[in-house]
C-alpha cells in the first residue's frame, strides 16, 4: 500500500488558507531573493566590465578605457566545437555592444521585476552561449552553473516572480503589455 502526501499547489488554493499561505509566502520570498541575486550578478558584470572595478576586469582593460568586454574570455577560453565561431566574434564592436546591452537589460528587468519573459529568454540564451564557449566544462562532463542559471531565469518568468516585491503587476497592467503580453 502506497501512502500519498498532499502537497499544496503554489498559487492555487487546495485547502484552508492557513495550510497554503506559509508555503506560498516562503516560495515567493525565495523567488524574490533569487531574482535579486541574478539581477545583481548581471548588473555587477556590466559595471565591472564598463569601469573596471578590479575584480574580473582591471581598470586599464575596462570598456571605458578602450578594452573589449568580449575579447578576453572569448579569445582565451574558447574550446570545443564552437572555438572558431567564438574567436571570430571576440572583440568585435557589435558583439561588445550586444553583450553589454544584454547584461544591463537583463539585470535591470530582473531588478525591477518587469519584462521577465524577454529577460529570461535572452538571459537563458546568453547563459547557454557562455556555457558553450568552454566545451566540455572543466568540472563536469555536461552541467555547469551557466545551464543552472538559464533554467532559473526561465523559472522566474514562469512564476511571475516580478509580481512580488517588484513592478511586475503594474507592468502587466500597462496598455503596452496588455496589447503585447510577451513583454510581461
Amino acid at each position: 500500500m502506497t501512502a500519498t502526501v498532499d502537497r499544496p499547489v503554489i498559487g492555487r488554493s487546495t485547502g484552508p488558507a492557513t495550510a497554503q499561505k506559509p508555503t506560498t509566502s516562503l516560495v515567493s520570498t525565495l523567488l524574490v531573493v533569487l531574482r535579486l541575486a541574478l539581477a545583481w550578478e548581471f548588473l555587477w558584470a556590466f559595471v565591472d566590465k564598463t569601469v573596471g572595478l578590479g575584480f574580473a576586469t582591471p581598470s586599464e582593460r575596462s570598456w571605458l578605457n578602450g578594452g573589449s568586454p568580449t575579447n578576453g574570455f572569448l579569445s582565451n577560453s574558447a574550446t570545443g566545437p564552437f572555438t572558431s565561431f567564438y574567436k571570430s566574434i571576440a572583440g568585435n564592436a557589435w558583439a561588445d555592444w550586444l553583450f553589454m546591452a544584454g547584461l544591463l537589460g537583463i539585470g535591470t528587468a530582473l531588478l525591477l521585476g518587469i519584462g521577465l519573459r524577454i529577460a529570461a529568454s535572452t538571459g537563458a540564451l546568453l547563459m547557454v552561449m557562455m556555457w558553450s564557449v568552454t566545451l566540455p566544462p572543466e568540472t563536469n562532463p555536461f552541467l555547469d552553473t551557466h545551464l543552472i542559471e538559464a533554467v532559473l531565469l526561465v523559472l522566474l518568468a514562469a512564476t511571475y516572480a516580478g509580481d512580488h516585491v517588484g513592478l511586475g503587476r503594474r507592468w502587466a497592467n500597462t496598455p503596452l503589455v496588455r496589447t503585447a503580453p510577451y513583454l510581461r
